[in-house]
């Protein structure tokens, strides 16, 4: 008798097949195909910055989440992982996300009460928060972004993004906060596709390459009645190989705006990779050319303990078990030396040549050498 085990879930009930298999089969095998949630929240300030994700892996069978808080001197993570079943569950431990309204409202929970830290040597969970999110402005298609290497894919992405504002509570180190959405806003993006994921593969050729290269960008801007979406990934020679710059209106009646070819200046800290001041230029823009100030406020290393990357212990999609959940604290002088040569996300206070202010993520990243700002070698800061 040959054995049986059915591939069916939830999802096979809905017509939403993308190919001839079963949702639990994605239409790539390649390992590094994911399904990603990511979410900030700030209170327009630099009291506290809130980055939080979760994402599936089904050729890696395994799902795992994080919330992470910077809060004055530290950074709190609770982060969980779990062998992925039905893909219609979108829980891990303690997290939960739920869609209230398609491309409108979800919700994202971190409920300790339900979930213990499941290693001895685990600190306690710090954060919890019930969450609701509801968008600004209608979900963005971002621009694909696809890198090939030596003949392999190593990037095959996409993407969209949105702003909106926050409703519930959040607790951090025993701390309960109301959350409001006349200042709690964030960012949010929903992304699938292959990029690397999980346990540390041999390298072969690809050891000196690395999937991405030079600097990245990553600005969603918020303001009262429009958001401004500012994203570019420059290599160490200048080819620019993804960009984007729109404004989109919080009225869905108005069309999305292209502002041309953005520019850059960045201000970064002598001896560091971390950005200190930035102005983004629209030369191009329709309405005649503007400028947005860019003004740092607090940042996250969120390469650590999230799974990022950093650690090589715990990466996103990295297999921990049937269910693992742990808490840690970080204290910032412990991490900024290491955080800075990663991905940083910083909430920021954007200002337009017109004097309009808003709120948003200013993400940097400087991976490997970038000349212009005199980062000749992989590890060494700006000059």
């Amino acid at each position: 008798m040959r054995d049986y085990q059915s591939s069916l879930s939830s999802w096979d009930d809905y017509p939403v097949h993308q190919n001839a298999d079963t949702i639990r089969n994605v239409g790539s095998s390649d390992r590094n195909f994911y399904d990603r949630y990511y979410f900030n929240m700030h209170g327009s300030s630099d009291e506290l910055f809130m980055v939080m994700g979760l994402g599936q892996y089904p050729n890696l069978a395994t799902s795992d989440c994080f919330a992470c808080v910077r809060r004055g001197d530290s950074q709190y993570v609770v982060r969980a992982s779990r062998e992925l079943g039905d893909r219609m569950d979108t829980s891990v431990g303690p997290f939960r996300v739920e869609v209230i309204e398609p491309l409108k409202k979800v919700r994202f929970v971190c409920d300790p009460s339900s979930h213990a830290a499941t290693d001895a040597d685990s600190g306690e969970l710090q954060i919890a928060c019930d969450l609701q999110w509801e968008g600004s402005i209608p979900a963005f298609e971002e621009p694909r972004q696809y890198v090939r290497r030596h003949g392999r894919v190593l990037f095959d992405t996409m993407r969209f993004a949105q702003t909106g504002c926050w409703t519930g509570w959040l607790e951090v180190a025993g701390e309960r906060s109301d959350i409001t959405p006349d200042r709690w806003w964030g960012t949010r993006d929903r992304s699938w596709g292959v990029r690397p994921h999980g346990e540390k593969e041999p390298e072969g050729i690809h050891e000196h390459t690395g999937s991405m290269q030079g600097m990245w960008n990553y600005d969603p801007m918020q303001f009262d009645d429009h958001s401004i979406l500012y994203m570019l990934n420059e290599e160490a020679d200048g080819r620019r190989v993804l960009e984007e710059s729109m404004r989109i209106w919080s009225d869905p009646e108005r069309e999305p705006e292209w502002l041309g070819r953005p520019e850059y200046e960045h201000t970064l800290t002598p001896g560091t990779r971390m950005v200190t001041a930035s102005t983004i230029h629209f030369p191009d823009a329709p309405e005649g050319a503007f400028s947005v100030k860019v003004e740092p406020l607090l940042p996250a290393y969120i390469a650590i303990g999230t799974g990022y990357g950093v650690e090589a212990d715990w990466r996103h999609g990295m297999y921990q078990g049937p269910l693992v959940v742990q808490g840690r604290e970080f204290k910032i002088a412990d991490i900024e030396a290491l955080g800075q040569f990663t991905i940083v996300d910083q909430v920021a206070r954007f200002t337009q040549t017109n004097g309009t202010v808003g709120y948003g993520l200013h993400e940097h990243a400087f991976i490997k050498s970038f000349p212009k700002y005199g980062m000749n070698t992989d590890y060494q800061g700006a000059s």
